[in-house]
């Protein structure tokens, strides 16, 4: 057996003696390294989209946020996440500043959102209330696969039903 390891370690040492064969170990362990810490911390890419100051014209954000292992925290932690604001500093807003999800129940592909009273009025720049809700329906459909249909209430009341109802009769989810 002792010799089985001074082969190996020697053939090793031939090995690593070569600059690029080194180089391409060096590679392949920060990619082994790279997607354990992917696996372990189990982040995932959720879009966002926010509104230009400016010209009002929509802003993209990319962010891994982590995953929890339950529907509903994801959904959750999403909604707080949007709440928060923009990453880029050229971007409004959906909903004024101190707005909090109240709570959030997901209920046979239902997702079921209710936001402080704060939500109800319109921020200081940026888009109306509809804008707010409507685009935080749209981020909630889109990075979800699995949600059928989002709810959305402020202080306890529906906000928009038959309106969100009207938009989106005719889109069949992907």
């Amino acid at each position: 057996m002792k010799d089985f390891f001074k082969g190996f370690l020697a053939v090793m040492a031939k090995f690593l003696q070569k600059k690029a064969l080194r180089q391409l170990l060096y590679l392949c362990l920060l990619g082994i390294l790279a997607f354990t810490e992917f696996f372990i911390l189990g982040l995932v890419r959720r879009t966002f989209v926010f509104y230009s100051i400016d010209s009002g014209t929509p802003v993209v954000e990319d962010r891994m946020v982590s995953q929890t292992g339950s529907r509903e925290n994801d959904v959750a932690h999403y909604v707080e996440e949007a709440l928060l604001g923009p990453v880029s500093l050229g971007s409004a807003l959906l909903f004024p500043k101190g707005t909090r999800l109240e709570s959030l129940l997901f209920r046979d592909g239902v997702i079921y959102a209710n936001l402080s009273e704060s939500a109800a009025l319109p921020p200081l720049e940026g888009t109306d209330v509809f804008d707010g809700l409507y685009t935080l329906y749209g981020g909630i459909k889109r990075n979800f696969s699995f949600v059928k249909e989002v709810r959305l209430f402020i202080a306890g009341h529906e906000a928009y039903f038959e309106k969100f109802r009207e938009i989106f009769a005719g889109i069949v989810d992907i």
